[in-house]
């Protein structure tokens, strides 16, 4: 049996899992991030994490083969050089150079969201298909494009940023510096400023009950919510919501042809009132949908695990970067 060591950093926690060749985590623990921190503060504690998992499940370092790990951004294959992990502050960083200083173990850096994609398409909601793509519909909108299960992002690594291919000729402003980005209209932060925005011209929605009267306070959730319940700004919101996010999608499956969709993040808690619709957009938004089909898309089943499974089977499923 062989047995993986895995990794996924994000702006709020450090996770860690020790991952064996069946995609069973045997030990897993996390730890905050406390961002602002030193570099060096960090990375220690992600090796420190990742020591204490492997002793948990009872194997030595020296029985891993590599750590793998996922990060909040892509690692330049030009100059080894992490480029941007804007929550963490990190720009242009000789990430490798803080990595190596305590182990001699190889090191695998991915995307983080193309480790989430990996994880589900190896033991996740895609686990029987070979060619997936996921979105992660949180603060921000992250993606992963999996092809003959394994991560594919262009001919310099760097590639695959679904969240931030154009969905409105110059649209809105997104975080990254662009206009009019799949970002900066299906993220939950993207549904949560329509709703603020819809809601200062519909007193009577029951959206405001639902967020104490404080626009400050709406979540997807509460919008989602609220449409279940019958109210029609919600409704309207919601409606206007799947569209955005099918034409992006329906952009992904014409060039991708995956056999699958996945989404994960905050957002998919919603369930049907989310997915049913979702599924009959993506049909009538695509290309040739009535003589060759869509693929489905489904709600990702592993959670905050996909990123640690994907992360430690890196080894196996991409080149070293």
């Amino acid at each position: 049996m062989n047995y993986y060591l895995g990794v996924d950093l994000g702006g709020t926690n450090i996770a860690a899992g020790v991952v064996d060749e069946d995609y069973n985590i045997l030990a897993k623990g996390s730890m905050p991030t406390f961002t602002g921190r030193p570099t060096e503060e960090i990375i220690k504690d992600m090796f420190d994490l990742s020591k204490k998992v492997a002793e948990e499940a009872g194997i030595p370092l020296s029985k891993f083969t590599s750590w793998g790990i996922g990060m909040p951004s892509y690692v330049n294959p030009k100059n080894h050089l992490l480029v941007h992990a804007n929550n963490l502050g990190w720009i242009n960083l000789p990430i490798y150079d803080f990595l190596k200083k305590h182990t001699d173990l190889p090191i695998y850096i991915e995307n983080d969201a193309n480790c989430a994609a990996l994880g589900e398409t190896l033991a996740g909601a895609a686990r029987d298909y070979n060619h997936a793509i996921m979105l992660t519909l949180g603060t921000g909108v992250g993606g992963g494009i999996i092809l003959n299960k394994r991560i594919f992002s262009g001919c310099d690594l760097m590639g695959a940023e679904l969240g931030h291919t154009k969905l409105v000729f110059n649209g809105i402003n997104c975080t990254c510096g662009q206009k009019g980005c799949l970002e900066s209209y299906c993220s939950a932060t993207a549904l949560i400023r329509q709703s603020q925005e819809r809601l200062r011209n519909n007193p009577d929605s029951l959206i405001w009950d639902m967020c104490g009267r404080n626009l400050a306070s709406i979540d997807g959730k509460m919008v989602f919510d609220a449409s279940r319940m019958g109210d029609i700004t919600a409704k309207n919101l919601v409606e206007q919501y799947i569209e955005y996010l099918s034409c992006g999608i329906s952009t992904f499956v014409t060039i991708f042809r995956p056999e699958i969709i996945i989404l994960g993040g905050g957002l998919v808690g919603a369930g049907q009132v989310l997915f049913e619709p979702l599924n009959l957009k993506i049909h009538e938004n695509t290309f040739a949908a009535s003589e060759i089909g869509v693929p489905r898309i489904v709600k990702a089943e592993l959670g905050n695990d996909a990123g640690i499974i994907g992360a430690a089977l890196l080894e196996k499923h991409t080149e070293k970067r």
